[in-house]
């Protein structure tokens, strides 16, 4: 019998999508380098904003290009601090890095793995200039108790909503309620574009930096009036990222039916008494509304459970099994983070993406509890 294979992620993509980019080829205008930007760029800053509740979108080329064009246009620079967590990606504090600032790292919640406010308080110093916490996974960081410690220390927030474009927090789009949000169309996310990413802010001031940035500084022709790079959008690429933004809906109802689906299974009363309080499975809070962008569950034995999953077809995943301030450019040993050493030992993703079927989450379920 063929092996089932159920990716860990994968594109909800349809002929909307070939045929916006068969329309750009065939018309020849691949790219725009006007502070505008192209047609389809355009097109999709505006369902953005309409999406997030924003004044303002500015599509560009990466979540990394967004984290990074944030920073500069908020005079991040040399000497300064930027309080981020080392469970995350590590675009986060590269992007800091990139400004000639010094990311600080701070620990995070085990309940939702989101940057800890306690923590972060106690790490602020006369050099912090900027907070950024990380919606990881979907899961929305505690922006009411991080933006009070923002405004009392003078702090810039950015919001790193690259995972977690559709998720809410007290009824509000993440992106919607730092000075910056920044998200990342990556082909493994919520909404792709294969590469891509955007800024929302409802500064209008941030926003035309943010376009000149996001165009070597340049506002009309070769008028270089501060210093930017090329972070811009292909057309090509907000030709798919506007169709899936078209799709947003839909996609986020299958992801939360499946996310549904999967925790009513794995909370069966087999598994808890199979594996009591080893396993913890992932749960919104009053104020959060996830967009399911991963399924991550944490458990003892990760890598066994996570190898067995794998050779039976199931595209389980570690993010992020080392933590930034634990990887060799950021090595750290000094460094105390109890809660994220502890996640980066114990998180495990699964699949429940738009193309996981009922039939697939039942698979997953079983076999998880299998093997437990």
């Amino acid at each position: 019998m063929k092996l089932k294979k159920i990716p860990i992620s994968k594109p909800f993509f349809s002929k909307e999508e070939i045929n916006e980019v068969k329309k750009v080829m065939q018309e020849g205008n691949l790219t725009n380098a006007t502070f505008e930007g192209g047609k389809r760029v355009r097109e999709l800053e505006s369902l953005l904003c309409k999406f997030v509740g924003s004044q303002n979108a500015i599509a560009l080329n990466s979540g990394t290009s967004a984290l990074h064009a944030s920073l500069l246009a908020l005079g991040i620079g040399k000497d300064d601090d930027v309080l981020v967590p080392s469970f995350t990606f590590l675009a986060t504090a590269n992007a800091v890095v990139a400004t000639g600032a010094n990311p600080v790292f701070v620990d995070i919640k085990k309940s939702d793995y989101t940057i800890d406010p306690d923590d972060l308080e106690k790490k602020v110093t006369s050099r912090t200039k900027a907070v950024i916490p990380v919606h990881l996974y979907g899961h929305t960081a505690d922006m009411k108790a991080i933006s009070e410690i923002a405004s009392k220390h003078s702090l810039h927030v950015i919001e790193d909503a690259c995972q977690s474009l559709g998720s809410t927090y007290n009824g509000k789009q993440t992106g919607s309620m730092g000075e910056i949000g920044c998200f990342s169309f990556y082909a493994s996310k919520v909404l792709t574009s294969g590469e891509g990413g955007a800024i929302v802010t409802n500064s209008k001031e941030l926003a035309d930096r943010i376009r000149m940035i996001r165009n070597h500084g340049m506002l009309e022709g070769y008028d270089t009036r501060i210093f930017g790079l090329n972070l811009r959008m292909t057309e090509i690429s907000a030709a798919i990222a506007k169709v899936q933004m078209r799709k947003m809906k839909r996609m986020l109802q299958i992801r939360r039916k499946n996310a549904a689906m999967l925790t009513k299974l794995l909370h069966s009363r087999d598994i808890k008494l199979l594996h009591g309080p080893d396993i913890i499975l992932p749960k919104e809070s009053d104020e959060s509304r996830y967009n399911w962008y991963l399924y991550t569950v944490a458990i003892e034995n990760r890598d066994s459970v996570m190898k067995k999953l794998n050779s039976l077809g199931i595209g389980a995943t570690v993010y992020y099994k080392t933590p930034v301030h634990r990887t060799p450019f950021y090595a750290n040993s000094d460094l105390s983070l109890p809660n994220t050493e502890w996640a980066a030992a114990h998180v495990l993703s699964l699949p429940v993406h738009p193309l996981v079927s009922a039939n697939d989450i039942k698979y997953i379920a079983s076999t998880f509890m299998k093997i437990l």
